[in-house]
């Protein structure tokens, strides 16, 4: 089934689900329940997840100032060298350098089998338990970064009307406010009716920023709506389905005890500098099994 099948298909469970006729019988119930899920499941990954060869990867630093820039990086850096592992390519959208040389954000697009479907479940907010490079009394500081993965979407997938966008050019500056080039190259496009706004400075292609940041749009757009549409009727069938919240932590690094708890599965993992080395497919493995 095509997506609006899918819709279509889901708004009927919805409506059965909450048939007087239907709830008194338990095993109408389980079945009905099942389907449910299952088409909640293929809406939420979108088109062929299961081969999908693009997803953006956003991760923003959180609380803890200067260090939760360090973690930001060292998360990004985690996964691009599994991407490498994998065999997958890897280009940064767009990034915003601490003064410390973390990253404040940053937005990188990954393309390769399966990526979106071995990294979706890294979308939530990271927190690590560490003594910072800069800490000189040797006390653990609490941390936190987040993290977005999004499918790539694609012209067909999203349509963006012209004029529900305003695009801005600029000149791309690297570390420290240094310009890396002196034209305009640089992208920036407002999405009107969302107040999204996404950036792109990689390139020296203008053209080149502004189909990357299109891109990055469309995927936020995509994702937007398939939560909107996750959420249509959430109350009728939270007993049935439940939901989970991207914002709450899902995984904790705790350096002194050289543990990875990730709190959604409730399973750890020891040896951190193997996993921020890119060794991530035990947990991403673990992960997996349990959606």
């Amino acid at each position: 089934m095509d997506r609006e099948q899918l819709l279509k298909r889901k708004e009927e469970l919805t409506e059965s689900l909450a048939d007087p006729a239907v709830l008194s019988n338990p095993q109408r119930i389980r079945d009905l329940s099942i389907e449910f899920s299952r088409i909640e499941k293929q809406l939420r990954e979108g088109p062929d997840t299961s081969s999908t060869d693009g997803t953006i990867l956003e991760i923003r630093a959180g609380v803890g100032g200067g260090e939760a820039a360090l973690f930001a990086k060292d998360l990004y850096e985690m996964y691009t060298r599994f991407a490498t592992k994998k065999g997958w390519q890897v280009a940064v959208l767009d990034e915003a350098e601490s003064d410390l040389g973390g990253y404040k954000e940053v937005v990188a697009r990954i393309r390769g089998k399966g990526a979106y479907n071995m990294l979706k479940m890294e979308s939530g907010v990271h927190r690590v338990q560490r003594i910072p490079r800069t800490e000189k009394a040797g006390r653990i500081h609490t941390s936190t970064a987040s993290v977005a993965v999004l499918p790539e979407a694609h012209e067909a997938d999203v349509e963006v009307r012209p004029q529900d966008i305003k695009i801005e050019f600029f000149r791309s500056s690297g570390p420290g406010g240094q310009n890396v080039n002196k034209v305009e190259t640089a992208v920036r496009i407002h999405h009107l009716p969302t107040g999204l706004i996404v950036t792109s400075q990689e390139s020296r292609s203008q053209q080149k920023n502004r189909e990357q940041a299109m891109t990055h749009l469309r995927s936020k757009l995509l994702v937007a709506q398939q939560e909107a549409d996750d959420k249509k009727n959430a109350d009728a069938r939270r007993e049935q389905i439940g939901s989970a919240d991207r914002s709450e932590k899902i995984r904790t690094y705790n350096y002194s005890q050289d543990r990875i708890t990730d709190h959604r599965v409730k399973e750890s993992w020891h040896n951190i500098p193997s996993v921020m080395g890119g060794d991530m497919d035990d947990i991403v493995e673990t992960l997996a099994s349990r959606q």
